[in-house]
């Protein structure tokens, strides 16, 4: 059986496909256009492509761990996760290259979806939200790190040279799965895989006003994240003339904020309720959006005053995630895969249309970025606002809720 600290690495590193998938490539994206012989718009829709897959398929990444087993389920991602890699690396035209990118979707968001379903069978409130952050901490590696290798295999080799070390990246870690990683709901407690209970789980959870409020915290918060992420390959170039090794002026201060942020919810889970604690990543994150368009009004773009707000932010924003994450969780506790894969979903949706729509119409300007990030901001703090008045009002009729 694997340590607190081992599962957390574990859980992590299939965590990372997602970011993986989606921040290494993103320097490649002018030789892919080359190369391919594609428009700017057909490589931005690989993005696309792959968040749209990743959101449909994790819809039921999370019921099928629920009938079938959480291990069973990552094993076969990541046999799928793999395969898709080594066509990307391998395609002739940039409609391979989406058929290929949509096999990485479906599968990559098992691991985030199971993992967070694997911590809660395991852990009670203060014990998961630790193993959460710890998770998210380990993870935040990948952000920080995928955009500068991606950058470097783009000078050093050429773009497939990123998916094939993606693709023995997956094989490595489908093996150190087969071998460690834990079966953690028996098959006495396993839900039936039929349309009957899986529409009655699903309508419960998508039509619980609660759910929806929870899981958009935590969602548009990730798409105040993803609006820079997927802007990148024309707001640096465009806005501070950086080239493709110099991604990490973005996402350094990005994922050191997420780092950051996660420790100190690790350490402070079972000190303080989730309430206070959401509070304060607020503040941060209003703190910074604020900063970012208040100088973007005034002043041009410029090193380090564009990029820094980002740790700011994202430190904030990892605040707030394993306390909003858990209570969304604990809404319906038998069927927690299931609500782990809507609220992957919602995320995922919402991030696939800041990348294809969002983001391509403000990432010209600095500016626009800005004011985009902070309506995210405003948005998430009022479902927050909105969850808590209407948890008050339910528990005031005597109705319990987590």
């Amino acid at each position: 059986m694997l340590s607190a600290g081992g599962l957390a690495t574990l859980l992590a590193a299939l965590a990372m496909l997602g970011p993986f998938s989606i921040d290494a490539y993103l320097p490649a994206f002018p030789q892919i256009q080359a190369e391919l012989a594609a428009t700017p718009l057909e490589v931005q829709q690989t993005l696309t492509a792959y968040m749209l897959a990743f959101a449909g398929m994790v819809l039921w990444h999370g019921a099928l761990s629920d009938a079938f087993g959480r291990r069973n389920v990552i094993l076969v991602a990541l046999v799928v996760f793999a395969i898709g890699t080594f066509g990307c690396a391998s395609a002739s035209s940039v409609h391979y290259l989406w058929v290929f990118r949509i096999m990485q979707g479906v599968s990559a968001g098992a691991g985030v979806v199971v993992g967070r379903a694997i911590i809660r069978d395991l852990y009670s409130d203060t014990a998961a939200a630790r193993l959460l952050s710890m998770v998210t901490m380990i993870f935040s590696i990948a952000p920080a790190i995928a955009p500068v290798v991606g950058g470097w295999i783009v000078l050093w080799f050429d773009w497939r040279a990123i998916f094939l070390a993606l693709c023995m990246y997956t094989v490595l870690l489908a093996w150190f799965c087969w071998k460690h990683l834990p079966e953690t709901i028996p098959s006495t407690q396993r839900q039936p895989f039929n349309p009957r209970f899986l529409a009655k789980s699903y309508g419960a959870i998508f039509s619980s006003f609660l759910f929806h409020m929870k899981a958009g915290v935590t969602a548009l918060n990730f798409g105040g994240l993803f609006l820079y992420i997927a802007a990148a390959p024309v707001m640096l170039p465009e806005s501070l003339g950086l080239g493709p090794s110099q991604f990490a002026w973005l996402f350094v201060p990005t994922v050191s904020g997420i780092f950051l942020g996660s420790l100190m919810a690790n350490r402070l889970a079972g000190r303080m309720d989730f309430a206070r604690q959401i509070r304060i990543g607020f503040f941060f994150m209003l703190a910074a959006v604020t900063f970012n368009v208040t100088y973007h009004a005034f002043l041009p773009p410029a090193l380090p005053w564009t990029v820094a707000p980002m740790f700011f932010f994202t430190f904030g924003s990892s605040l707030i995630a394993p306390g909003a994450t858990l209570l969304a969780l604990d809404l319906f506790p038998h069927i927690r895969g299931t609500v782990a894969s809507c609220q992957s979903f919602v995320s995922t949706l919402l991030g696939a249309i800041v990348a294809g729509v969002v983001a391509p119409m403000l990432s010209h300007s600095v500016l626009a970025l800005a004011v985009g990030q902070m309506f995210f901001v405003l948005v998430s703090l009022a479902f927050w606002d909105t969850a808590r008045r209407h948890r008050r009002k339910l528990r005031a009729r005597g109705e319990h809720v987590p």
